[in-house]
């Protein structure tokens, strides 16, 4: 991995080097047109800037912890904070990536595909009583993002990742059209070099095989030596968002998990294509993540998702779309004998106003009658949601949080135990997993809904990383990933008020690093 990380300074260091000596010649230049008064220029210029950013933080919509943070640093250092800020604090630097994603999804005809295959209508006048309150939050993401409720064919649930590599395995073996390959992490290793083998093979056989990874997300584990061994076999590769010089959009990383597989399977979830992921190797324990397998008119949402992000980073080789035919001419379509239930699959932007996966768990918290569980890795709560916690418990519905025994950060860990005082003083109950630790990203809701994919309960992945998840609506997932939770909990250290009562210095401790947590 150092090896790796080092490979990547040694591209990344000279073309950083270029742009400080470039900006260092036109400091100068300039410098000496103002006679030397260039000092003093700077130091107004961006003193007024970060007066311009405070009064825009604070009338913004956006996470108050956020703006918080932003405003303190502002203040306390005018020109370092106002310079940080624009390369790392606002969250509209990533514009070009975006316009770049805009285009792709037009040209996908994404909004036509959501007009088509919607039956979100139809599963609103079926509701009845309190899921009417649901389905108005599901419709406004779904109409917010322009992905579909769609009738679910099937899917199956992997409560381990071991147990989905071997299916994996198995379907990758079958593809004769295509695979698409998106994920945040790739690394050598068991999972990825036998998945590899399998796609080569079946790159010689005419199969086309495209694989997007996160740049940053993967910079100790891959290196383009590997993804050029990658295109030696046949196989398509390109990182997302390169880190390859110093830019305003490096915060927005894809932090999806997407595979698919000849338009009719998909999968997503929690894990990604490293070894820990299938337990071969223990780094931090039992590694425990979730994945799922999805057939039927959703696996569409899933390879529009991957295409959007591939003609957008890809803009000389974009894949060319052929018109979206009649649903009952579609081969992904295959009328099933029986639908089990509803999929609306979906993901994230960073660049939008509502931030949909924060959005929906307060929502689903806010809707609960009788209990609410998630799973997640990490708890770095805006105050919204944690207000939404803490609310939903008082009013009496049973709210639980599984997260991980032992931690693959430290830090992390202490900044997420900051947060159990209150939400068990609220009545929130908090299991830690004991066997080690839980990469797991879901909800389950009331017997009628749940959610499983990529998000985190924390400020990157709920308002600065590009997301993925499905929504399941009266299916039998819902009941599977319930069990799942329960056979979970059973194995997990349940946490107390009195174990979370710390002293005064450690307080102030943990309220430091709550403050700065949404960097982390």
């Amino acid at each position: 991995m150092f090896k790796k990380i080092f490979g990547r300074v040694i591209v990344v260091v000279p073309a950083i080097a270029l742009q400080v000596l470039f900006w260092g010649f036109i400091i100068l230049f300039v410098n000496r047109l103002s006679d030397y008064h260039l000092g003093e220029i700077i130091n107004i210029l961006f003193t007024i800037l970060a007066v311009i950013f405070v009064l825009s933080l604070v009338t913004r919509r956006d996470e108050s912890a956020y703006k918080i943070l932003w405003i303190i640093v502002i203040v306390a250092m005018p020109v370092l904070g106002a310079i940080l800020y624009l390369f790392l604090g606002n969250k509209r630097t990533g514009k070009h990536l975006d316009r770049k994603i805009k285009r792709a999804s037009e040209a996908l005809q994404r909004r036509d595909y959501f007009k088509k295959e919607n039956v979100m209508e139809r599963v609103e006048e079926e509701a009845e009583g309190e899921d009417k309150r649901i389905m108005q939050s599901l419709a406004h993401l779904s109409s917010d993002n322009y992905f579909p409720m769609v009738e679910n064919e099937s899917v199956k649930y992997f409560p381990f990742g071991e147990l989905a590599f071997a299916d994996m395995c198995e379907n990758l073996k079958k593809a004769e059209k295509y695979v698409y390959i998106e994920y945040f992490i790739l690394q050598r290793g068991k999972f990825w070099d036998t998945l590899t083998d399998i796609l080569a093979e079946r790159a010689e056989h005419g199969v086309d095989v495209r694989v997007l990874y996160d740049d940053l997300g993967s910079i100790g584990t891959y290196s383009m030596k590997d993804v050029a061994e990658l295109r030696e076999r046949g196989i398509k590769c390109i990182p997302f968002n390169p880190f390859l010089i110093i830019r305003t959009q490096l915060n927005n990383r894809t932090h999806r998990k997407i595979m698919v597989i000849d338009g009719e399977i998909a999968y997503s979830g929690g894990i990604n294509i490293a070894d820990e992921y299938i337990n071969e190797i223990h780094p931090y324990g039992v590694w425990k993540d979730l994945c799922f397998r999805l057939t039927g008119t959703a696996v569409e949402s899933y390879r529009l998702m991957f295409l959007e992000f591939w003609n957008a980073v890809n803009e000389k080789e974009v894949i060319v779309p052929e018109p979206l035919p009649a649903p009952n001419e579609r081969h992904i379509v295959k009328a099933p004998d029986k639908t089990d239930g509803f999929v609306m699959p979906y993901y994230d932007s960073p660049e939008n106003d509502d931030h949909a996966s924060n959005t929906l768990f307060i929502e689903m918290l806010s809707v609960a009658k009788d209990y609410v569980w998630f799973y997640t890795p990490y708890l770095m709560l805006g105050d919204a949601l944690f207000e939404a916690f803490i609310r939903a418990a008082r009013r009496g519905v049973d709210v639980r949080l599984i997260t991980p025994g032992i931690s693959d950060s430290k830090i992390v860990h202490r900044i997420s135990r900051s947060y159990y005082r209150d939400l068990l003083l609220a009545g929130v109950k908090i299991y830690e997993y004991s066997p080690g630790f839980v990469h797991a990203k879901a909800f389950v809701a009331d017997d009628k809904i749940c959610g499983i994919g990529t998000v985190n309960l924390d400020y990157r992945s709920l308002f600065l990383h590009y997301e993925c998840s499905s929504i399941f609506y009266k299916s039998d997932v819902i009941n599977v990933l319930k069990k799942d939770y329960l056979s979970t909990q059973s194995e997990c250290a349940e946490k107390t008020v009195e174990e979370m009562t710390f002293g005064a210095f450690h307080r102030l401790i943990d309220s430091i690093l709550r403050v700065i947590a949404p960097l982390l």
